[in-house]
């Protein structure tokens, strides 16, 4: 009789602390990002070095203060990529992290296969905007965007 108490009681703080950690990485610590912090404010690194606003509209965001790479934005810009990749700096090697499933609008499988295949292109946004990590920015023909951060070569040392 005591050992299925015991063992009870093992399985069920075992439940309960797994749930617990699904919680804390997948909701825990994230919040929206509001258009009006700069956090919002997605800028590209011109060919010559300079951060240049970008133009941006229906700006949907996630960030956590409990990890700099948690940061993943959604937006569409009027910018072509004619235009950007002639006047940005494209970004070598853009490797989208996954979201939380609740932030639907982020898909970083998709996002990932296609820049792969070049059916979007991938800009520096900001280099170091934490130490060792760089906003990337993934533009679509149509003006979808998607921005997240990802480590740099200076972290990866």
């Amino acid at each position: 009789m005591n050992g299925k108490i015991i063992g009870g009681f093992l399985v069920l703080s075992a439940l309960v602390a797994g749930a617990a950690m699904y919680y804390l990485q997948v909701y825990a610590f994230y919040r929206p990002v509001e258009v009006s912090s700069p956090a919002a404010a997605i800028r590209l690194v011109s060919l010559g070095g300079v951060q240049e606003a970008m133009l941006t509209s229906d700006f949907e965001a996630i960030d956590a203060d409990s990890s700099p790479l948690r940061f993943r934005g959604c937006f569409v810009t009027p910018m072509t990529l004619a235009m950007l990749s002639e006047t940005f700096e494209t970004y070598e090697d853009p490797t989208p992290l996954n979201a939380p499933p609740w932030f639907g609008c982020f898909d970083a499988e998709r996002i990932g296969a296609d820049l792969e295949t070049g059916a979007a292109l991938a800009f520096l946004s900001e280099k170091n905007i934490h130490p060792g990590v760089d906003r990337v920015v993934a533009v679509y023909p149509d003006g979808r965007a998607y921005a997240w951060h990802q480590l740099n070569e200076s972290a990866e040392k």
